[in-house]
């Protein structure tokens, strides 16, 4: 195969050149090779479409930096094979980006799967917290603890040569696009656009599954108009591998019947003749939610002098550097009192000064602590050591900058500094087991 461009995806077609086309995507850590067990039956009626992740199973590492670049490579990547329309069926992050194709390009999508999908994956700050362990420790504690949270520990336990598998698949993926990926998941919330997905879609999720369960399948069944929800017992996060047999024929009975105009709207039924579905239930179209809109400012907002208001950009920024958890904390503290204050760290500190593009994050991170060192505010460099981590620098890079700190700063500020990062780093470094 010659070299993928940065602006394509890696990919292999199965089946006949003149079926419609069904596109099947990976979910985070894995390659095409998890729809392995739902190619022989697919390819009777499509022509499948398979595609690597950047970074992932050999593919080129071209890190993409959103969910929304993963869609448009891959639709660079069809526009350049000539397939317009196609169906989709995605797992995880590869359900993200069906997501995307739907909300972004309704008219080349004509029906959807949506596989251990949620419209937000846990919090930004977990995907954070794995980026910073990957970035310190490489994909081996991850890879070694992927069997955990892709199977049921019977299947586990029963199938040690697909553990492994498993296992490998993660190990041998870039660390710098597993990293980005998880950039990526942090980033993606589509909880208020999915009522604007208007296309069949089924949402399947595995009855144990841990990381994307049945909660979250079901607030995309309420939230996309034309959404139905198939649960199947006995299995965890990576289903299409654990339990192919019920996934394959969900996808069968699914694009056979929605690729067209018409189904049966009176039952809403898509569960497959002889395979377990739990529930399979259609549900109305609901609302958008809409955001709350915050109070006016008490302090004198930059638009008031003919320039755009940071506050938005400057909250973004700092939920990203910070962490959502940090953040919430201290605006739930904030009252009258401290109120304006915080509002004026997110305007000006967040919104106008880590917001401009004049130095990238890492190189603000090493600004802020050195400046922390200086200061001797040992509290905030706890936190913004815990954000300089999450903005790519590694321990040893931290280590350079107290180390160059306390020559110019003192070696009795340095000293703490030290002591006050090295707890950080251990926290935010060990793998979780």
């Amino acid at each position: 195969m010659s070299e993928t461009p940065p602006n394509t995806l890696q990919y292999r077609f199965d089946g006949p050149e003149e079926a419609p086309v069904l596109i099947l995507g990976p979910s985070l850590g894995t390659t095409w090779h998890m729809w392995d067990r739902q190619i022989p039956e697919l390819i009777q009626q499509w022509r499948v479409f398979r595609y690597d992740l950047p970074g992932h199973g050999g593919a080129p590492a071209h890190p993409a930096g959103s969910v929304a670049d993963l869609a448009e490579r891959l639709l660079t990547t069809l526009d350049s094979l000539g397939v317009q329309r196609f169906g989709y069926a995605g797992c995880a992050l590869g359900g993200g980006v069906g997501v995307q194709l739907a909300l972004r390009h309704p008219e080349r999508v004509a029906s959807l799967a949506l596989i251990a999908a949620s419209p937000r994956f846990g919090t930004a700050d977990e995907f954070r917290q794995r980026g910073v362990i990957v970035r310190t420790n490489g994909l081996d504690p991850i890879a070694r603890t992927s069997p955990d949270r892709w199977f049921t520990a019977g299947f586990a336990a029963a199938q040690p040569a697909i553990t492994e598998w498993a296992v490998q698949m993660v190990r041998t993926t870039d660390p710098g696009c597993y990293i980005a990926a998880c950039e990526a998941l942090a980033a993606f919330d589509v909880r208020a656009e999915l009522g604007l997905i208007g296309v069949p879609t089924l949402v399947l999720v595995g009855s144990d599954d841990q990381v994307t369960g049945p909660a979250e399948a079901r607030t995309l069944v309420a939230g996309i108009p034309d959404a139905r929800l198939a649960v199947v017992p006995g299995a965890s996060h990576l289903v299409p591998v654990e339990q192919p047999a019920a996934v394959t024929d969900l996808l069968v009975r699914h694009f056979s019947t929605a690729w067209q105009p018409a189904h049966d709207s009176t039952t809403g039924q898509t569960a497959v003749p002889g395979i377990p579905v739990r529930a399979v239930v259609s549900a109305p179209p609901q609302p958008v939610p809409i955001a709350e809109i915050a109070p006016a400012p008490l302090v004198e907002p930059p638009q008031a002098m003919g320039r755009p208001d940071p506050y938005d950009a400057g909250l973004k920024v700092r939920r990203e550097v910070l962490g959502d958890a940090h953040v919430d904390r201290a605006l739930s503290q904030a009252d009258d009192f401290s109120g304006d204050f915080q509002e004026f760290v997110t305007r000006y500190a967040w919104g106008e000064i880590w917001d401009r593009p004049g130095l990238d994050r890492r190189s603000r991170s090493c600004v802020t602590l050195t400046a922390l060192v200086a200061g001797g505010h040992l509290e905030e460099l706890a936190f913004h050591t815990r954000a300089a981590l999450r903005n790519g620098l590694t321990p040893d890079e931290i280590k350079e900058v107290l180390l160059q700190a306390a020559v110019y700063c003192g070696v009795p500020a340095a000293n703490s500094a030290f002591r006050v990062a090295q707890q950080i780093i251990r926290e935010e470094t060990t793998p979780q087991e």
